[in-house]
This record gives C-alpha cells, structure tokens and sequence, in this order.
C-alpha cells in the first residue's frame, strides 16, 4: 500500500528525532517508528541511513531555494529588510543544527549530498541568486540605491546565513535574528 507523501513524513520524522533525541539517536528504525512506518520502508527507498540524511538535506536546500525564489512577489511590498529577513529565517528554520551537522559527519552523507550539488540540485548559490535578482528588481523600483552592488549585497547576507546555519546552537534563534538585522542595516544602510 502507497503511503501518501512518505518522503516528506520520513524527513519530518527524522528531524523530529534529531531535535528530541540528538543526532547519535537517529537509525532508520527510529525514522520509521516516528513516522508510524513500517520498520523496512526507508531502506525500500533510500540505499541506507546516508543516502536518506544526503536526500534530507538536498529537499530541505531545494525547499529554501523555492521561498527565496518567492521574494520576487514580494517587490515593493514591506521593507526590503523585512524581506530579507523573513527569507533567512525561514533558510535557517528550514534544517535543524543537528541534521545540519548530522550530514557533515557522516562522510557517505556528505559525499552523498555534493554528488547532488554538482548534479544542480539547488544550493546556496540559487538561494544566492533569488536574493540578487530580488535586491536588482527593488533597485528599478526605488526602493534601494542604483548605486548598490545587489551581487555583494547578496553575498554578504547568503555568505552569513550560511555561517550562521553551520554554527548555531539550538536556541539560539533571538542571537541570530539579531545578527542578521544588524547585517542587513549596514549592508542596506538603513
């Protein structure tokens, strides 16, 4: 029998079980237990525990990508800095510290998830590139300086997510908020 949308409740699953449990606790069988599947299901469609955290990371990168992509119908609405800074916190609510350095840890994972990033599945470069095509259509629109370099604006903000979503600790989401608000009211100039 077909379990609807199996992929996505095996990876909330997994998420679920890293943040209760830490990263040491996650085994497909405890997947399989959160998620309320049969003990076997995750290994009939991953290859192993690896390619299923690589799998986890690739569609939560790819899942960022598509809302920093959504900042294109947000041009000229609210602040460009309340934009911005809604599409960092949702990157970095996008994957849980412990998965983060789960797949960091486990080398097949890690080989795993770069095969996927080589092959184009979206990284922070297309996370990189949503944010400077936003930044380079609220220029035409007035809303930031046609002087402003929206490529290192971009960078600056992207590159700092990224640092930031390596070295977080859980709970720590009021620090990082505040960091990227001080980040985007000097890269602004606001």
């Amino acid at each position: 029998m077909a379990i609807p949308d199996l992929r996505e409740r095996l990876f909330a699953a997994a998420e679920r079980v890293v943040a209760r449990d830490g990263a040491v606790a996650l085994t497909s069988r405890a997947v399989t237990a959160e998620a309320d599947c049969a003990k076997g299901v995750l290994h009939t469609h991953f290859a192993g525990l690896d390619e299923f955290v690589a799998e986890l990371v690739l569609d939560r990168f790819a899942r960022s990508a598509r809302q920093a992509e959504a900042l294109q119908a947000k041009v000229g609405q609210a602040t460009v800095a309340e934009n911005l800074q809604e599409v960092v916190e949702t990157l970095l609510d996008s994957l849980p510290p412990a998965v983060v350095g789960l797949a960091m840890t486990r080398p097949a994972a890690a080989a795993h998830t770069r095969e996927g990033f080589q092959s184009g599945a979206p990284a922070f470069d297309a996370i990189q590139h949503a944010v400077t095509a936003y930044l380079q259509a609220e220029q035409h629109a007035g809303r930031i300086p046609a002087g402003c370099d929206a490529a290192a604006i971009a960078l600056a903000l992207v590159g700092t997510t990224h640092h930031l979503l390596m070295t977080r600790t859980p709970g720590s989401a009021p620090a990082t908020a505040l960091t990227t608000q001080r980040l985007l009211a000097v890269i602004l100039g606001s």
